[in-house]
């Protein structure tokens, strides 16, 4: 078993694996200490229409009773550090990852003061929340999967794995998961990253992770954990490119709402959301 983190972040984190959102919505806005609490909704994650992806969800939070919902744009023509946008940053009391690619979240935010203080302030700040969903929940804990197809995530080269946010530590969240076959990349990406856990979510389906430890689900889904700490026999560091990878002894747990992981002792168990 790995040994536990030496600190665990104070904040709140949701991530969901995409698909309809609304019910994630409704939570965090059941989750919020007040219904003026500021909402930064970002969408860097978009390619394109991530203005449009702003407003609707502005919309969409409004209607929910949170009138401080506002788009925050970071692009390349709106660079993360801004002094306006971190004066936003520091007063806001959730930030909201929209979907697109999290590659492209990661180069814009990567190596910057918005990353730094967002992390800072989920560790120290126990009001504090960070949601995201498909994209904007792969890219938040330590590490991401950027890229993996099918079969050929089976075998070396197969998958790209990159850092994320690094939120919470020794994970990878993958999203879309039982509707895209995300098995193979997920297990590849444990495979070569042992000290990690795993967690693939089903659109619809999502974690509420508190203190940094104990993840609920909530949902229509199922949440595939995957635990590589007591594998044996891999043969990831000594195959070529194209080989098929193999290791025995990877467990696997398939969660549904209100149940509980604890990240730490990876232990499973049943709670009611609170």
């Amino acid at each position: 078993m790995p040994q536990p983190p030496a600190v665990l972040p104070l904040g709140t984190l949701v991530a969901l694996g995409g698909g309809d959102d609304d019910a994630m919505l409704a939570l965090l806005g059941e989750l919020l200490p007040t219904p003026e609490t500021s909402v930064e909704i970002v969408t860097a994650a978009s390619w394109t229409n991530a203005a449009m992806t702003g407003a609707a969800y502005e919309r969409s939070f409004r209607e929910l009773g949170c009138p401080a919902a506002r788009h925050l744009p970071i692009s390349e023509h709106q660079p993360a550090d801004a002094p306006a946008t971190l004066r936003r940053l520091a007063r806001a009391g959730l930030v909201f990852f929209s979907g697109g690619d999290q590659e492209r979240l990661l180069e814009l935010l990567a190596g910057t003061e918005f990353a730094r203080q967002l992390r800072q302030r989920f560790y120290d700040d126990e009001n504090f929340m960070v949601a995201g969903t498909s994209a904007g929940a792969a890219a938040l804990p330590e590490q991401m999967i950027i890229d993996g197809y099918g079969w050929r995530s089976l075998r070396k080269g197969g998958i790209k794995t990159g850092p994320g946010l690094n939120l919470l530590p020794r994970l990878f969240i993958d999203q879309h998961f039982a509707e895209r076959g995300r098995f193979g990349r997920l297990a590849h990406a444990l495979l070569a990253h042992p000290a990690c856990l795993g967690l693939g979510l089903a659109e619809e389906t999502g974690i509420i992770v508190r203190g940094g430890r104990h993840a609920t689900v909530f949902g229509d889904g199922v949440a595939t954990v995957m635990d590589a700490s007591g594998v044996h026999g891999t043969n990831v560091g000594r195959i070529g490119r194209g080989e098929p990878v193999s290791g025995q002894n990877l467990r696997l747990h398939l969660l549904v709402a209100g149940q509980q992981l604890d990240l730490v002792s990876r232990e499973i168990g049943d709670s009611a959301l609170h």
